[in-house]
């Protein structure tokens, strides 16, 4: 099933994101959360990559087994980073014959022994090339990504909105944006994204707060603000990780209900490969 077509008949799409293990880690670490994960009914799972595309493998894998073995609707996503067109080309065509008709489209980020990579060396620089090429090869069903405080790449916020026209028009299908904590800053984006003539469905980004260091991290490095009261937070529950976790989910919670409340086109909660606390989250919204 086409992703994107859910968003026709389903008012606020709900879809978890999982990373596969590390290499060196049994792909049954993420297979034993799997039926917890369904048990939670998603619309749809997506399923990461890696940086440099270093865990391509096992994301294909993964995804095919979210579809045929969980039966639930699944995304692989996929970058550029260092792949030459032929091996574009035959990922595609893995994912097609794995059953895999939806596809993240991304630029994707630097390979991890390799922080000063040239995105230019790439046959393609930009994520717009690669849904372009996508959507020549197959009909695959393609998302990319936004940015609602806009990329950490772009000048100004107008100029990432003029970049994310283009990449719609290369024929993307649906948009999820990158985390963001502060509601106003999605519905103005929105409004923007409107006015620019972005018509597809657009799915929130939604990461809880587990540990106040990954976020500070996470946000250091796509230039997401952190906003003062959740700052607070942070620092009042900085020696005590469960009650953290337990006003994470909260936020997340609040967060989502008013998205949905407002009529928000579809949630995409980032997980963390966490199913007792997704739940909660997700029980908590229901």
């Amino acid at each position: 099933m086409k992703i994107v077509d859910l968003y026709k008949y389903k008012k606020s799409v709900i879809a978890f994101e999982l990373f596969p293990p590390k290499p060196d880690v049994p792909l049954d670490t993420i297979y034993d959360h799997l039926d917890q994960f369904e048990a939670l009914k998603p619309d749809y799972i997506s399923v990461t990559y890696g940086a440099g595309g270093s865990q391509k493998g096992r994301t294909l894998e993964i995804a095919a087994r979210i579809k045929n073995q969980n039966h639930i609707e699944s995304m692989a996503h996929f970058t550029c980073v260092g792949h030459t067109s032929d091996e574009i080309d035959t990922m595609l065509a893995s994912m097609h014959e794995l059953g895999l008709e939806n596809i993240l489209a991304l630029r994707g980020d630097p390979p991890a022994n390799n922080p000063d990579f040239d995105f230019s060396s790439n046959v393609y620089s930009y994520a717009k090339e690669l849904v372009s090429h996508i959507r020549r090869v197959n009909s695959f069903c393609i998302a990319a990504a936004a940015y609602v405080e806009g990329h950490a790449d772009s000048k100004r916020l107008s100029e990432d909105l003029s970049h994310l026209r283009e990449k719609v028009d290369a024929g993307v299908d649906f948009l999820i944006t990158q985390l963001f904590f502060d509601n106003r800053l999605f519905y103005d984006f929105m409004e923007k994204a409107r006015s620019k003539g972005i018509e597809c469905p657009v799915s929130a980004g939604i990461m809880p707060i587990f540990k106040a260091d990954q976020i500070k991290s996470i946000t250091a490095k796509s230039g997401c603000s952190i906003p003062a009261r959740l700052v607070l937070m942070m620092d009042k529950y900085q020696d005590n990780p469960d009650d953290l976790r337990k006003a994470g989910i909260e936020y997340a919670i609040t967060q989502i209900r008013d998205l949905i409340e407002n009529g928000v086109d579809g949630i995409h909660l980032y997980t963390m490969n966490r199913p007792k606390s997704t739940a909660e989250i997700i029980n908590g919204v229901r």
